[in-house]
């Protein structure tokens, strides 16, 4: 189960932190990220991380956006800097992730949270 929050409204320039953390059983952590989907279009990659520590970031935030991850508390976060009317969507957290030492990797997906950024 993923449980994200740190979504509102702010106005242009201004900064949101995401949160959004996993329970349950995780027998191996891959990767958690954040998507987004704004009305009318298709969810995208916002950024990625891998539990190595590793970032990847869509090219429309890089330089704004800052993913980290909390490898004892299973957490991830977006820092998210800067934001412009753009940015605007449901921001959804996902983890990659082996439930138990019998399972194969599957995919989780939080329930999404708003973020709005007014000009």
């Amino acid at each position: 189960q993923l449980q994200a929050s740190g979504g509102g409204s702010v106005h242009m320039g201004g900064s949101l932190r995401l949160s959004c953390a996993a329970s349950g059983s995780i027998f191996n952590m891959i990767t958690m990220g954040w998507y987004r989907q704004a009305p009318g279009k298709q969810r995208e990659l916002v950024a990625l991380i891998t539990s190595g520590g590793n970032p990847n970031y869509a090219h429309s935030v890089k330089g704004r956006f800052t993913i980290s991850m909390d490898n004892a508390k299973n957490t991830v976060y977006l820092q998210m800097n800067s934001l412009s009317p753009e940015d605007t969507a449901v921001y959804y957290c996902s983890a990659e992730l082996v439930p138990t030492m019998f399972s194969y990797q599957e995919t989780y997906w939080g329930q999404g949270t708003q973020v709005t950024v007014s000009s």
